[in-house]
């Protein structure tokens, strides 16, 4: 078989075309080379280590809490894959947007700041495997049919990584049911009832780790 000129430029094409595919194509790595790796690709994920290595408590006050309104508390306890025990020691990331709809920044952003905002907060389970996250409800993105939605991106030891379902409002008139039919339940159900609490909307979301998670 002989390979024409014009063969090989189309080879090279599409070797070209491959490579670039490659390089945008969004990857998961391990921070830990030991890991586990699970859950599939995940853009963004790698924020869920930008708190700077300092000190995680088993709460978070995101910016704007006490300015905005409404105030909620996201709550709820994080159990084990392997016997079902509250888990401790499991960083979980959470972002959002504003009540405006957009990801807010301040323009000396770095990191994933850049795309999730300041709105984001970062917990590390207690021996009980409770967290909370103190912020205010998101609104929708302008001009679109999502519905209003938290971010969560979890770290648990051994693993990699990983998002699992938004939290997303019942009472959100844009939740409905083929939205709620149409949710993978990684990591349990993110769908939340908020109950008035004093000046406070409580929202319990448990998680339960490396449910519906891929590869787990």
């Amino acid at each position: 078989m002989v390979i024409r000129p014009k063969h090989i430029t189309i080879i090279l094409i599409l070797l070209l075309v491959a490579s670039c595919r490659s390089q945008n194509e969004p990857k998961t790595k391990a921070k830990n080379p030991t890991d586990q790796i699970v859950g599939g690709p995940c853009e963004g994920c790698e924020a869920v280590h930008e708190y700077g290595g300092l000190p995680l408590k088993n709460s978070d006050t995101l910016p704007s809490f006490f300015t905005e309104d409404p105030k909620i508390k996201l709550t709820g306890t994080v159990y084990s894959s392997k016997n079902g025990a509250p888990a401790d020691n499991v960083i979980i990331y959470a972002y959002h947007t504003d009540r405006n709809g957009i990801y807010p920044t301040k323009g000396d952003e770095k990191g994933w700041a850049k795309r999730h905002g300041y709105l984001r907060g970062w917990v590390r389970t207690d021996a009980d495997g409770h967290y909370s996250f103190y912020t205010v409800r998101p609104a929708s993105y302008p001009n679109r049919s999502q519905p209003e939605h938290i971010h969560l991106i979890v770290k648990e030891p051994g693993f990699n990584e990983y998002y699992i379902d938004d939290i997303l409002f019942e009472d959100d008139p844009l939740l409905t049911q083929s939205v709620k039919t149409s949710r993978p339940n990684r990591g349990g159900s993110g769908i939340v009832r908020l109950e008035r609490k004093e000046v406070l909307l409580v929202a319990k979301r448990d998680i339960f780790l490396g449910k519906n998670i891929p590869g787990y």
